[in-house]
């Protein structure tokens, strides 16, 4: 890759970080009403360190993962009304936990989140990072899109050869940790709402691998679970 390139893909990398962090903290600390909302910034903290983590990782090593992961528009309509369902979810998630802080649903309720409930929550966020960082390793198709390259071939080593998905199981796990993660009990049963489109995305993704990826319909019989090991 040469340097220029590698210029324009740094350059790319820190408008999306730019952009997305400031967002993610508008929609968390502006309905918080305070900066003093601890689990936002450590959740941030959390967030921008995988980032950062897989972007010098791979920069360093194949740069192409990159490329793909800065990918944005799908190219089926069906897609992208799961990629606009999946991206509003997350933003009402982040702007309810604000809320949560500021007006004390969870505590009114439940009583507030553990300091150590929601540490243990960020480091299974980390845990649903390094999940998505491994299947990247294995797979440096993985785009962020739904796509197949005219060079792609099956993947069936590392978490691949646990789960046809394992990028979705770390999302998965990133979701059901979030709310904790937030300090939020409330914001536990919202953040459910992310299988249906979880499910609907994957089972639209195999139906395109099945047709178009030679060597899929094998490798399903070979692994059959796609999210979770012995569950589906």
């Amino acid at each position: 890759m040469n340097p220029g390139a590698s210029q324009s893909l740094l350059s790319r990398f820190v408008r999306r970080i730019a952009v997305g962090y400031l967002k993610m903290a508008a929609l968390l600390f502006l309905p918080a009403g305070s900066l003093k909302f601890w689990p936002g910034w450590a959740y941030l903290t959390v967030c921008l360190y995988s980032d950062l983590r897989r972007f010098i990782y791979f920069n360093k090593r194949d740069p192409q993962v990159i490329e793909r992961r800065l990918l944005k528009q799908e190219q089926s309509r069906q897609q992208k009304i799961i990629q606009t369902s999946w991206v509003a979810l997350y933003y009402l998630l982040l702007l309810l936990a604000g809320g949560d802080f500021r007006f004390g649903w969870s505590r009114r309720l439940l009583g507030p989140v553990p300091w150590w409930l929601t540490v243990l929550a960020l480091l299974l966020l980390l845990v649903a990072c390094k999940v998505v960082f491994q299947a990247l390793k294995a797979n440096r198709f993985a785009s962020s899109v739904i796509q197949v390259e005219s060079s792609q071939t099956v993947i069936d080593t590392g978490p691949y050869r646990v789960v046809r998905h394992p990028l979705y199981a770390g999302a998965l796990l990133n979701w059901l940790c979030s709310p904790l993660a937030l300090g939020s009990f409330v914001l536990v049963p919202v953040s459910f709402f992310i299988l249906p489109i979880l499910v609907f995305r994957l089972r639209n993704e195999e139906e395109m691998l099945r047709r178009e990826l030679p060597g899929y319909g094998e490798y399903c019989h070979r692994t059959p679970y796609r999210l979770i090991p012995f569950v589906w």
